[in-house]
């Protein structure tokens, strides 16, 4: 057996081994890399899946206006102010009390009257040396601890406070921490045995407490018992008056001292200086903040649940619009509904009203555009297959007047497609061109005076005149102005006028007058026609509509009425047709004529 058909041994891989496992190590991506694309997937997923972007956006902002008023009420610096104000008050009353108990436990001791020998010499025959002479220094009652510590104890035990007595030097008497008095040993609570000195993140955990906790506050430093009159307040009680200081330890914690002096028969026997404990108005002020931290996150949750509920009313149903609208735009359906919300009575009901109006004027005016195609190319088909067919037959005419027939035919055909193509090119542009244009204010009577006058220019063998007058109806004003495009409402009334003149016989007249109404503008244009057969009424608008019997096929397109509804309607207005009748021999109505009546708004 060969050595490559046994068990693998410890020697070196094969080199497909060794491609494989190179690949793997190149496909395979770093863990860290796997673990930041997760994340990213996770969030987009949140970000696009779970919520829209409006809901996180309301939700966001509420947050962040319930953050910010939170993170101004934790900060409770007035707080904080009046909490320490009342701790000084209340120290400065503790204080008294303390100090005339102290300065009333006091003994007198004839070993430790303090007696000036220089004021002694200075005594008259009948004077005396003692506390109730006026103006003289009194004898001196010296603290004794022994006495005052059962006391001191008594009063400042039940509390938090840390109260010393310094003498009138400034050395310390007694420590309620510890007892100190002369002849004794000072004992402090010694820390426990091996501590463990506070690390790195200890030390810089300390130093930011003391950088946001110090503010413009002095920093605490611990005297030593000689030293009581390195404290400011202590030095200010020894000389008769109250005093306070507010500073902050190592940690930042709020120390609040307040120094009263001890006296007795108006003899300052020392003082008497009483301080909180480190932390004490921090955690008042940390237990008021816990409070505020568990409202906010009762009014955290309320507000996000709110900012739901906004949201849905809000996001989705602009969502299912936004979907609907996308719907149009594929033309997934025929006709696509979009969501109906105009039963509410905000901006989402005006927007749904106004999408879906917007959406029912685009299909009508696809449609209206597919119908006009289908017209377009019937009308274009008639004389198109007309002309192929004088076209093929041309060749096979034999003698001249044959041919000469088939090209007036061919003739004729050329300048109804050519009529056509004009026709269909002005109805195709008109509504682009009405929404380009800005509506302005037209004058009719100015409109109407310059038409009339040009169709009156115009010479026609029929001899059929066109005249102009002017009425308004009682209380409406004057004028004749109306907004909107000079030129095309120009183009209506030259339709009506040329429409008119082709059907009245000769010698007729066509009748234009222009009534002012109250809150509209009215156009009549009135002939002495056949009149318009009771059928042909409601079709008379309509495109490549045309009843002209007295006229040969082909002669008119059929589009001028359309042009003119089209552009009446563009301008908000009203246009219908109508017989002028009156009473006949017999007592039956009797056609005189068709009547073109258009109304517009006003200005």
């Amino acid at each position: 057996m060969s050595a490559g058909d046994g068990a693998p041994g410890p020697g070196p891989a094969s080199p497909a081994m060794t491609a494989e496992t190179d690949q793997s190590a190149v496909a395979s991506p770093p863990r860290g890399l796997g673990i930041l694309g997760a994340l990213k997937r996770a969030r987009r997923f949140v970000a696009f899946k779970g919520f829209s972007s409006l809901t996180r956006r309301i939700v966001l902002l509420n947050l962040a206006g319930l953050c910010a008023l939170v993170s101004g009420i934790l900060y409770l610096s007035e707080f904080r102010a009046g909490l320490i104000d009342a701790r000084v008050q209340s120290l400065l009353v503790q204080g008294e009390i303390i100090a005339a108990a102290i300065a009333s436990s006091a003994q007198v001791e004839t070993n430790a009257l303090t007696v000036d020998p220089d004021r002694l010499m200075e005594l008259q025959a009948g004077e005396s040396y003692g506390p109730a002479d006026e103006g003289y220094a009194p004898l001196e009652f010296p603290i004794n601890p022994e006495r005052v510590a059962p006391v001191l104890r008594r009063l400042v035990g039940p509390t938090r406070t840390r109260a010393r007595i310094y003498d009138r030097d400034g050395q310390l008497l007694l420590d309620s921490r510890s007892l100190y008095s002369r002849g004794e040993i000072l004992r402090y609570e010694l820390p426990p045995p091996n501590e463990p000195r506070p690390n790195v993140f200890e030390r810089a955990w300390r130093a930011v407490q003391l950088w946001f906790g110090r503010g413009d506050l002095p920093l605490y430093k611990e005297y030593g018992p000689l030293q009581g009159k390195s404290y400011p307040e202590v030095s200010r009680a020894a000389n008769g008056g109250k005093a306070s200081e507010v500073r902050v330890d190592d940690r930042g914690r709020v120390v609040v001292s307040v120094a009263v002096p001890i006296q007795r028969f108006r003899a300052i026997l020392g003082v008497l200086l009483l301080s909180t404990q480190g932390g004490e108005i921090d955690q008042a002020v940390e237990a008021e903040r816990f409070v505020i931290v568990r409202v906010f996150l009762v009014a955290a949750f309320v507000m996000v649940l709110l900012s739901f509920l906004l949201a849905g009313t809000i996001a989705d149903p602009v969502r299912k619009l936004a979907a609907a609208a996308e719907r149009v735009r594929r033309r997934i359906k025929t006709r696509v509904e979009i969501p109906d919300f105009t039963d509410r009575s905000d901006e989402i009901g005006h927007l749904s009203g106004a999408l879906r109006d917007m959406t029912s004027a685009l299909y009508n005016r696809i449609e209206a555009i597919e119908r006009f195609a289908a017209d377009v190319a019937h009308e274009l088909k008639n004389p198109l297959t007309s002309l192929r067919s004088a076209v093929e037959t041309l060749p096979l005419a034999k003698t001249d007047n044959s041919r000469g027939r088939l090209l007036e035919v061919i003739q004729h055909d050329v300048k109804r497609l050519d009529r056509l193509i004009t026709d269909i090119s002005d109805a195709s542009r008109l509504d682009a061109e009405l929404q380009r244009q800005e509506a302005v204010s037209v004058d009719l009577k100015q409109l109407l005076e310059m038409v009339v006058g040009m169709a009156q220019d115009v010479r026609r063998d029929d001899g059929v005149s066109v005249t102009l007058a002017f009425e308004h109806a009682h209380g409406a004003p004057a004028n004749y102005t109306v907004p909107g495009h000079a030129s095309r409402l120009g183009q209506v009334v030259d339709n009506l006028v040329s429409n008119a003149r082709s059907f009245s016989p000769e010698g007729g007249q066509v009748r234009v007058t222009c009534r002012r109404l109250k809150d509209e503008a009215e156009i009549t244009v009135d002939d002495d026609g056949p009149g318009i057969r009771p059928d042909a009424l409601s079709r008379i608008f309509e495109r490549f509509y045309t009843d002209r019997p007295h006229q040969g096929f082909g002669q008119n397109s059929g589009l001028g009425l359309s042009i003119s509804r089209q552009i009446v309607e563009a301008h908000d207005g009203r246009i219908w047709a109508e017989n002028r009748t009156v009473k006949g021999p017999d007592g039956e109505p009797e056609v005189k004529g068709a009547r073109f009546v258009v109304r517009l708004p006003a200005s």
